[in-house]
């Protein structure tokens, strides 16, 4: 069975850090694209940061770029989000999906398409 499990969320001051885990499980990474997205309220669905885990290749939202962080480790069948100088306009609820064959930037411009997603972790900015 395939899944993703999401975990690193909390609440955090503006300019603090976290790094979010997304575990996969039932498949492995090696040949697919994994994204991060975010859900915030009132707002569309975004793709944050993406990236093709067996080249690297990265995508990261203009608002993040400098910021955010996305790292893979295939032993532990995992990817990363790194997050620092948070940011209020960055809370949401935080998900990973995994697509095949396609590129991170086009990933992350579908939020919608997967083949399957992990159910979230939260993130709250604020003071």
């Amino acid at each position: 069975q395939v899944q993703l499990v999401e975990s690193g969320g909390g609440l955090v001051q503006p300019g603090g850090s976290l790094t979010l885990s997304c575990v996969a499980s039932g498949f492995t990474l090696g040949d697919t694209t994994i994204g991060w997205f975010r859900q915030a309220p009132g707002k569309e669905d975004e793709g944050v940061s993406c990236i093709t885990v067996n080249d690297g290749e990265s995508y990261y939202q203009d608002s993040v770029k400098g910021r955010f962080a996305i790292s893979r480790d295939l032993v532990k069948n995992a990817v990363y989000l790194q997050m620092n100088r948070l940011k209020p306009e960055d809370t949401g609820r935080y998900y990973c999906s995994v697509r095949y064959d396609v590129a991170a930037r086009s990933m992350c411009a579908a939020p919608s398409v997967h083949v399957a997603r992990g159910p979230g972790t939260s993130v709250t900015v604020s003071s």
